[in-house]
């Protein structure tokens, strides 16, 4: 009896003490990391939104760029505007959190509570797993010297474009041919649909008052080569789709140069919308997005 106690002693010490362990492949290696240990190695855990899995939904997941842990604090990048400055690059306050051997139980200041299951993929790579759900997300840690923010910002350029209840025109090009665009003031992204507004009221007009003239589809295509430029397309079904090529001046400007008639726009972002409240925008795969 002595012998099958010392056994049943010596199977579960390893299980009780053990720390994370990595997964490469097939393997499993121990790199000597508890979970509290590996979420505080990473400044940023990037969501992987595209690689996401089931039916469910996590809204604060659904609605990050990145989360980050500090000493119980939960932040999120849930805007483009501002991104890698605002809360020196962590984002917002949305919450707290509690570890688990194998889980973290989230408090989100919105959403309430979720209790999600951690998977070590690799050594910065986690899987998030709602076992309610059945719905998994997936992390990768950078530390925030080392991640790209203007990457991240041109990568989901169309978020950006959403985070202003309206963009207005405030600057028009004195070369370029006349086109039915010069008298379009201001355009509206929405997060649904790919969907866009536009209205011929005049400059000025304070936001809640517009009168949304036309609404179409919208796309924004990447430049081959070059991932900081972009090229956004207004479906206007009545004379056709405007081209044109889109620079970002600031987290509040954009310039929209007219392929067609060779006249440049710059448009002002009007209302900003920050991403914390209930409702907020939710991100969705770049193939559903439909963009090149």
């Amino acid at each position: 009896m002595k012998t099958i106690k010392l056994l049943l002693v010596l199977l579960l010490v390893p299980i009780v003490f053990s720390s994370c362990t990595v997964r490469y492949n097939d393997d499993y290696i121990d790199d000597g990391l508890t979970l509290p240990q590996l979420m505080n190695r990473y400044e940023l855990w990037y969501v992987d939104y595209d690689r996401t899995t089931g039916n469910g939904d996590i809204p604060f997941l659904s609605r990050a760029f990145t989360i980050s842990f500090a000493n119980g604090t939960l932040f999120a990048n849930n805007n483009l505007v501002g991104i890698g400055s605002t809360g020196n690059g962590y984002g917002i306050n949305v919450g707290y959190y509690d570890f688990y051997p194998d889980a973290i139980r989230f408090f989100h200041n919105v959403y309430g509570q979720y209790n999600l299951e951690v998977q070590r993929l690799s050594a910065n790579e986690i899987r998030l797993y709602d076992r309610s759900q059945n719905t998994s997300y997936y992390l990768v840690g950078y530390q925030r010297n080392g991640f790209d923010y203007n990457r991240l910002f041109y990568d989901n350029i169309s978020y950006f474009l959403q985070e202003y209840k309206a963009w207005e025109k405030v600057y028009t090009s004195q070369y370029g041919a006349l086109n039915d665009f010069d008298r379009e003031n201001f355009v509206q992204f929405l997060s649904s649909g790919n969907n866009f507004r536009s209205s011929q009221d005049a400059s000025g007009t304070p936001v809640n008052a517009i009168y949304w003239d036309f609404t179409g589809l919208y796309g924004i295509f990447n430049v081959p080569g070059r991932p900081y430029e972009k090229t956004l397309t207004l479906d206007y079904d009545f004379w056709g789709n405007e081209a044109f090529k889109l620079t970002v001046i600031n987290d509040s400007r954009i310039r929209l140069f007219h392929q067609a008639s060779g006249t440049t726009y710059e448009f002002q972002g009007r209302g900003f919308i920050q991403y914390l409240k209930e409702g907020g925008m939710k991100r969705v795969k770049q193939n559903e997005l439909k963009l090149s």
